[in-house]
């Protein structure tokens, strides 16, 4: 039985890991006990013990983690505690899953990638989009075809200004194209400026794999979506998750549709958007004992990649 606790009991807590744990428990029940909830507000801690078959409920993570006796324990907290308490959780060799962006700066980053290489405790970051179903079928597919040339991703959103938008929320798809096409050897950032507009970014990329990247981050477009594309030689697939009017995925050959999978109303929201596969990964590999992927060791290049974009941006203001 892995015993299993939530530090953090906010709206992505919930909807990002707190549901996909329940449903893994209903699934399997002799393999997972949730054993302890936490929340500096009693009361969310208590909901969710309630809601979610969380079986206690503290307001301090310290008191939690003396008295709970866990195998796993997932972080879900603001950017400033992430490396605080992801460092905490190492040292206490409690295998860990803690949230992107790994820090509020670069480096809280490098210390908690220190703290991971130092102590030697088993660790994973929460990036759900490596283990969203619609990616994987289209990675598969393609690799059954033949190498990448290029890969995009189109980023939207509606009515995001705020100045951290590139190292909090587009590091989701440098990360993800990261997942598909490998380490990145060059990089670079342009924003698409318009007077009295928000900023608008484009983001250039070439992988050691030899194959070119590309993003597009319009973060005040009226639309929430993020469209993945894959291109190779007489084939492409692209995969509209885990946002998007219509989730889909299609792949192309020949200038033919040869696979279509659009998500229906019966597919739930956590699978279809990697937060199950996410929390089926951490399970397996505590049970296994195995290290769970990806790792803070693995994530932390697409992180600093969006530091370094960032600051970049600034400078040419």
């Amino acid at each position: 039985m892995i015993r299993l606790g939530l530090i953090g009991c906010g709206e992505h807590a919930e909807t990002g890991h707190a549901i996909p744990l329940a449903r893994y428990l209903a699934a399997h029940p002799d393999q997972i006990e949730l054993t302890a909830a936490c929340d500096m507000q009693m009361t969310r801690a208590q909901n969710f013990c309630g809601k979610y078959g969380f079986k206690n409920a503290y307001s301090s993570a310290n008191e939690m983690l003396r008295q709970a006796k866990l195998d796993g324990c997932i972080a879900v907290l603001p950017p400033e505690n992430i490396a605080e308490v992801g460092a905490t959780l190492l040292r206490t060799g409690i295998a860990c899953v803690v949230e992107k962006p790994l820090g509020a700066s670069p480096a809280e980053v490098a210390f908690l990638v220190d703290a991971a290489k130092t102590t030697g405790t088993r660790n994973m970051v929460s990036v759900n989009r490596r283990f969203m179903p619609f990616l994987k079928r289209a990675m598969d597919w393609t690799q059954s075809i033949g190498p990448l040339r290029y890969v995009r991703c189109t980023m939207t959103r509606h009515a995001r200004s705020e100045s951290d938008f590139i190292w909090m929320t587009a590091v989701h798809a440098v990360d993800t194209l990261r997942y598909i096409a490998g380490e990145v050897s060059e990089s670079s950032v342009h924003s698409i400026k318009s007077e009295g507009l928000s900023s608008w970014h484009a983001i250039d990329l070439r992988f050691e794999s030899g194959t070119y990247g590309h993003i597009d981050v319009l973060p005040t477009s009226g639309t929430v979506e993020e469209t993945y594309d894959l291109f190779g030689e007489g084939f492409r697939a692209s995969v509209t998750s885990p946002f998007g009017a219509q989730r889909s995925v299609r792949c192309f050959g020949d200038n033919k549709l040869v696979l279509e999978e659009i998500a229906g109303d019966d597919m739930p929201e956590d699978v279809l958007n990697g937060g199950y596969g996410e929390a089926e990964e951490f399970i397996r590999a505590l049970s296994q004992g195995d290290a769970p992927r990806p790792s803070i060791d693995e994530v932390a290049p697409s992180v600093m990649l969006c530091w370094m974009m960032a600051k970049s941006l600034e400078g040419s203001r």
